[in-house]
C-alpha cells in the first residue's frame, strides 16, 4: 500500500491529488475505510488475472453503496469511477478480453480503459 501525491493545474486551478494504491488488499473492513476516504476511484485489474477482474463488480458496488450512505456528509452525488484493465501489452498471458472489460463497463455505466 502506497500513497502517491501529485499536483496539477486543472482549468487554471492548482489541484492536489493523494492517490492511494491499496495493492489488492483483501480485508473488507480495511477496504471499506479506504473507499470512504476516497473522492474518486480507478478500479484496476490485470488482464492476465481473471480473479482480479472478477473483483471489479464487487468493488464498484461497494463504492456505490458506501458513498450513497446517508451517514456520509455531503454525499449528494456519486464519486467518479473508472475501470482500468492493466498489462494490455501482455497479450500472450491475457485471461480477460477487451470485450469482457467493455461489457462490464457498459453494464455498470462506468468508463473503461485498457493500459500498459
Amino acid at each position: 500500500e502506497m500513497i502517491y501525491r501529485h499536483m496539477a493545474v486543472i482549468d487554471g486551478e492548482m489541484v492536489h491529488f493523494e492517490i492511494l494504491d491499496t495493492a489488492g488488499q483483501e480485508d473488507s473492513l480495511q477496504i471499506e475505510e479506504k473507499i470512504k476516504w476516497g473522492d474518486g476511484f480507478a478500479v484496476v485489474y490485470s488482464v492476465t488475472d481473471r480473479c482480479s477482474f472478477d473483483e471489479v463488480m464487487r468493488l464498484c458496488f461497494l463504492i456505490n453503496h458506501l458513498h450513497a450512505s446517508p451517514k456520509r456528509s455531503g454525499a449528494a452525488e456519486q464519486p467518479p469511477v473508472v475501470i482500468v484493465g492493466n498489462k494490455k501489452d501482455l497479450q500472450f498471458d491475457r485471461m480477460v478480453s477487451t470485450e469482457d472489460g467493455e461489457n462490464l463497463s457498459k453494464a455498470l455505466k462506468i468508463p473503461f480503459y485498457e493500459i500498459s
